[in-house]
């Protein structure tokens, strides 16, 4: 390859003169809008730009997501701290509740006579210490008043509760109320405070946090239940009796008591079992817990505790239940708080990390783009042009070109410098060079493959249709029934070995040259595929609506439902069939092609439907997947949408053709009825009107149904081509004469059998033939006189005949000839197809 032209040389001497490279932007000026058009400091800038501009972005959204935790963990450390307000309420509650179910049983014992102002006087302390304990609870409740909804709901509930055990208050010295009415209010405002305990939530990160929470909220209840238990028993001690539903309530109250003490432990700390061990063998503790032992039912009445002893002992030994729960709040705050100190360091720490990070970045990359800028500002116009002119018409010319490869120039740098940027242009020119010096090579490359392909071909295409003659004259020389069937096996692995030879055609590009030049019926082009297949018995044709072919695209839309076919019958159990139907919709017509066999993964059928949607380049992959090759690139050459879809346990292909490929009905004289090698005239007629149960590989074909010895096509042309008469020279498959006329017989037309006539079938299971069976009867008598006679052909001329052709098929291979001649149109040979 050879430097540029002088007038390349003038195009480099006109860019130095000016700032702008005309060959590459000619005849308009720069605009900022336009990005092609910003200068090289810009373009560096704003690649420098996007990414660090992309970082803070993302770094923004990590720290957000940090302060986010580090939020969430603060207000969980206040609710947690909180905590110790609510149970200093709680305790309160239960202290006063406690001492109202035994006032109000001593109020019910004495009647009326009862001195009213001792009890008022009994529970005002009571009451104003748990009014204080709820204002310090308010108090501390105001910083958290934009808190997470559902802890500000349960603290509305909360605050609602108190007010109706304040409501209640004045209904307790004159006992006009039932006592568990009175005692149910303190319940509920004692129970929604314990959810307030609870409602604290670190999230599923934080898992520690949550056990923390788990362990105070279980020792509260624990406590709770305590609590209860001495009400009830102080209530019985002041009323001096037991009632039923005292002794039910207690045994309930203590198995819920073992079951929350029992919780508390698994979710406790060894350390916290320890103190709590410590705590119940305190004398105190153990004297009301003995003093709670003599009112366990022991076989007779539960004793009456005295009220004074059994109050007493009781509230020390709530007392020391208080300070353990204190102890185990306090641990449960100081790991909340140390978390969220720990997540606001990490969460400072990382925010600082990220901007020193960036400031970092920018500033290496200023100066990077600078450096960059400076050093490519020389060869921004050489670049521009060859990335974008002369690099991609070079690959346009040599994609598209069609006879020799042509001389593709290359200019030379346009600086002479003898510097580094100097070195760095000359480098720039040399790879463009050998970008070019590839391109030219694999265009070579490509065609001279493409043109071996079509030698290939060609030449393989004549020996078959010579096979195919030799096949012609030996099958209608044979009379023998399984040598007939071998016959015809091989008659169809020649034509299956020409379906091979215009696959390879496709793969070099070049359309097929089997021609129709009239519309053909959608039935007969589904019949004719089927006949190119090796096991073209398991397909039904069902439901095939009545439209025509346009006749150019009918040898190659064969083709493609040949592969498709194939594909469904070899990738199926052979004891099923194949159906085809075909239906018109909307402007165009739709096949579809269902099987039941092995199916393919999801993975598969998405990859075989992306190269049926874009046809692949030809390479070694093609080869080996030759058909799906092959009905891509015949799909794309006539605008045909093929997709595969599951069904069941098999596929569905579905093949769309367009309004462009049908045409209207020629009418009788353009659409001739079936050739001799296919089913005769009444069995095709009711092919059409009926699925034929055909023969199926593995499984002999019903009796009752008599067939004849060929009972579907053996080649496509046998399908397509006129039939009842010789053909004529001009041509068997692509003639343009019509339909032979109906034989006769002495004026009277023959008409085939309806069903055909079979000797029963082989130990193959195929049906074996009848000699003269299937000619037709006419008004003379169905049985001929006399039997015609019967030739029987000589073994050793049949033998001799294969033998010529085995050698014949050998000579024609071991020629030498590298090119063959062929006229324009295809290659005709006698039976007329091209």
């Amino acid at each position: 390859m050879g430097a540029g032209s002088d007038r390349a040389r003038g195009a480099v001497s006109s860019h130095r003169r000016r700032r702008f490279d005309v060959r590459v932007v000619p005849h308009r000026r720069r605009s900022p809008f336009r990005l092609r058009d910003w200068r090289m400091r810009t373009k560096l800038a704003t690649v420098l730009v996007v990414p660090s501009v992309a970082f803070l972005v993302l770094a923004g959204v990590q720290t957000g997501a940090l302060v986010n935790q580090t939020t969430a963990l603060s207000d969980f450390a206040e609710q947690v701290g909180i905590g110790r307000e609510i149970t200093a309420a709680v305790h309160r509650l239960q202290q006063e509740r406690d001492r109202v179910a035994g006032e109000l049983a001593e109020l019910r014992r004495v009647g009326a006579g009862g001195d009213r102002d001792v009890t008022i006087a009994a529970l005002k302390p009571l009451e104003a210490a748990t009014d204080q304990a709820m204002r310090e609870l308010r108090q501390a409740a105001q910083p958290l008043t934009d808190a997470d909804a559902s802890w500000r709901v349960a603290y509305s509930e909360a605050l609602e509760a108190y007010d109706q055990v304040v409501y209640i208050r004045a209904a307790v010295p004159p006992a006009v109320l039932g006592s568990d009415t009175i005692l149910s209010n303190y319940h509920r405002a004692i129970d929604v405070l314990l959810n307030l305990l609870a409602e604290p939530s670190p999230g599923d990160e934080h898992p520690a946090l949550s056990d923390a929470v788990l362990r105070y909220v279980q020792l509260a209840r624990v406590k709770e239940l305590s609590s209860r238990v001495r009400a009830e028993l102080y209530a019985a001690a002041r009323a001096g009796r037991y009632d039923v539903e005292d002794q039910v309530a207690l045994s309930d109250l203590r198995a819920q008591q073992l079951t929350a003490l029992g919780a508390f432990r698994v979710a406790a700390t060894a350390e916290q079992i320890r103190r709590y061990d410590q705590t119940s063998v305190d004398p105190e503790f153990l004297a009301a817990t003995r003093l709670e032992e003599r009112s366990l039912p022991s076989g007779g009445e539960p004793e009456v505790l005295p009220a004074p002893e059994w109050w007493a002992a009781s509230e020390d030994r709530q007392e020391l239940l208080r300070q353990f729960e204190v102890s185990v709040l306090d641990d449960a705050v100081r790991q909340a708080d140390g978390a969220s100190a720990g997540q606001l360091r990490t969460t400072l720490l990382v925010a600082g990390a990220i901007v020193t990070v960036l400031l970092f970045a920018l500033l290496i990359s200023v100066l990077v783009g600078r450096s960059v800028a400076r050093s490519m500002r020389l060869l921004r116009s050489q670049a521009l042009r060859i990335a974008q002119v002369e690099l991609p018409d070079a690959l346009d010319r040599l994609r598209t070109v069609s006879g020799g490869v042509p001389a593709i120039d290359v200019a030379p740098a346009v600086v002479r410098s003898l510097d580094e940027i100097g070195e760095l242009a000359e480098a720039f020119v040399a790879v463009h060079r050998s970008a070019v010096s590839v391109a030219v090579e694999q265009a070579t490359m490509r065609r001279n493959v493409n043109g071996m392909f079509v030698n290939l071909a060609r030449r393989s295409q004549v020996l078959v249709e010579r096979q195919l003659e030799l096949l012609d004259d030996l099958e209608r020389e044979e009379s023998d029934p399984d040598q007939l069937e071998n016959l015809f096996k091989l008659d169809h692995l020649a034509a299956r070995m020409r379906r091979n030879d215009e696959s390879l055609l496709v793969l070099a590009g070049t359309e097929s040259t089997r021609r129709w030049n009239r519309p053909v019926r959608l039935a007969v082009v589904l019949l004719a595929a089927g006949a190119e297949i090796e096991q073209y018995q398991r397909v039904r044709h069902e439901s095939v609506a009545e439209l025509h072919v346009v006749g150019h695209a009918v040898g190659e839309l064969v083709h493609l439902l040949a592969e498709l076919l194939e594909n469904a019958t070899a990738f199926s159990r052979p004891d099923t069939v194949v159906r085809v139907t075909a239906r018109p919709e909307g402007h165009g017509a739709v096949v579809e092609i269902d099987d039941r066999g092995l199916g393919m993964s999801p993975t598969a059928l998405a990859e075989a439907n992306a190269v049926l949607a874009t046809p692949p380049a030809a390479d070694v992959a093609a080869v080996e997947r030759m058909g799906l090759f092959v009905v891509s690139h015949l799909a794309a050459r006539h605008k045909i949408e093929v997709r595969l879809h599951a069904s069941g346990d098999g596929l569905t292909a579905r093949i769309r053709l367009p309004r462009e490929l049908l045409a209207a009905d020629p009418g009788p004289e353009l659409d001739p009825p079936g050739a001799s090698r296919m089913l005769t005239g009444a069995i095709a007629a009711a092919n059409r009107a009926r699925p034929v149960e055909l023969p199926v590989a593995g499984r002999r074909p019903d009796p009752a149904v008599p067939r004849s010895a060929r009972p579907v096509p053996v080649r496509a042309e046998d399908v397509l081509a006129p039939a009842a008469a010789p053909v004529p020279a001009g041509g068997g498959w692509w003639t343009r004469h019509g339909p032979a006329t109906t034989p006769s017989v002495d004026g009277f037309p023959v008409v085939p059998p309806a069903v055909p006539v079979t000797g029963g079938t082989n130990a193959r299971g195929l049906p074996v033939r009848v000699p003269m069976a299937q000619l037709s009867a006419v008004t003379r008598s169905a049985r001929p006189e006399q039997p015609p006679t019967r030739h029987e052909p000589d073994p050793d001329a049949v033998g001799g005949m294969l033998s010529r052709l085995y050698s014949g098929v050998r000579r024609a291979e071991a020629e030498e000839t590298r090119e063959i001649p062929m006229p324009r149109g295809g290659v005709p040979s006698e039976r007329g197809r091209q």
